[in-house]
């Protein structure tokens, strides 16, 4: 099978497209025809082994897992001993390492069946940005009906669920962005926008139930000045980083992490972890009609470097996905 893989750190031309053997699926696992794969930030993360503190579980010299890739969307080929949950033929979408391939190996615990009504490039689009959004909104903001919010970095992979599922639990929504996103983010749902590059919200008079932190590029002190009391403060994504520290963004979730216990408001630090319930949730409100993947453009898999690359220079809005087959 065709695959994208790494055999060392280093730019996303460190990536090459080749041919290997295909993965055989163990007790409780499926092996999955790829037909679309999404790009995050993770993945270049992974690519360049940065913050060099990641390497001590990514592989000290070499990635120890040599196929990129995440999130996907694809058709079941075979299952493993034991699994009868799902089948060949059957449509699915979710997490596996290894994505950007024509096959991959998915753990029953991170996939779900695909939304019926959503393209395989729609579906590959939500997993772990979806996973995210949900996990920060109903879970961790506890968003409710009447309450505010605000979302930092609205328009990239997390924002836009982000604020389509804060107006499905009825929070008024204000999206922060850039100027070119501005019209993005609200015809997401988006109530109120403020133009990041016109005007500072920690600096403004409005105070929310919840601040959402998908950026990291105001501290934590500056997020806790626009919230009421008894508010709360999520912070997912470790930060704008560019590159080549020990720590990099791990750094800033530390700090959060270790200074909480000390500050009035309600701070949770977010790690997405992937599953099956919450990609039920994800499908089902995508099913009805209540979520929407935003593309912001497709590679073929031969081009995964090149979307990398786009990703990391911060010029994609929403989702940036591969086409496999």
């Amino acid at each position: 099978m065709k695959a994208i893989v790494q055999d060392r750190y280093g730019p996303p031309s460190a990536l090459e497209l080749r041919d290997i053997d295909r993965p055989v699926p163990a007790a409780g696992e499926v092996l999955v025809r790829v037909r679309a794969a999404a790009v995050n930030a993770l993945d270049w993360h992974f690519v360049r082994g940065d913050p060099y503190a990641a390497r001590l579980s990514l592989g000290l010299r070499r990635p120890t897992v040599p196929v990129r890739g995440r999130d996907f969307a694809g058709v079941v080929e075979a299952v493993g001993p034991g699994v009868t949950t799902f089948g060949p033929g059957d449509e699915v979408y979710g997490e596996a390492n290894g994505s950007f391939a024509e096959f991959a190996i998915a753990p029953l615990a991170a996939i779900d069946r695909k939304p019926a009504n959503l393209s395989f490039e729609q579906a590959a689009a939500i997993p772990l940005a979806g996973i995210t959004a949900l996990m920060g909104i109903r879970d961790a903001a506890q968003v409710h009906k009447g309450q505010t919010i605000l979302i930092n970095g609205a328009s990239g992979g997390v924002g836009p669920y982000a604020i389509q599922l804060a107006k499905q639990f009825g929070a008024e929504v204000t999206a922060v962005c850039r100027t070119r996103n501005v019209e993005l983010v609200r015809s997401v749902g988006a109530d109120h926008v403020v133009d990041y590059t016109r005007e500072d919200f920690t600096r403004g008079g409005r105070r929310y139930d919840a601040v959402f932190d998908l950026v990291g590029n105001r501290s934590m002190s500056e997020c806790r000045r626009v919230l009421r009391p008894g508010g709360v403060l999520v912070l997912s994504g470790g930060g704008v980083y560019r590159g080549g520290s020990l720590l990099g963004p791990i750094g800033l979730i530390i700090k959060a992490t270790l200074t909480r216990r000390f500050v009035r408001d309600r701070v949770v630090v977010l790690t997405a972890r992937p599953s099956s319930a919450h990609l039920a949730t994800l499908r089902e409100l995508a099913e009805a009609g209540r979520l929407t993947p935003v593309i912001d453009r497709t590679y073929p898999l031969a081009e995964v470097a090149a979307a990398i690359t786009y990703l990391e220079g911060e010029h994609a809005r929403a989702k940036v996905v591969i086409t496999v087959s």
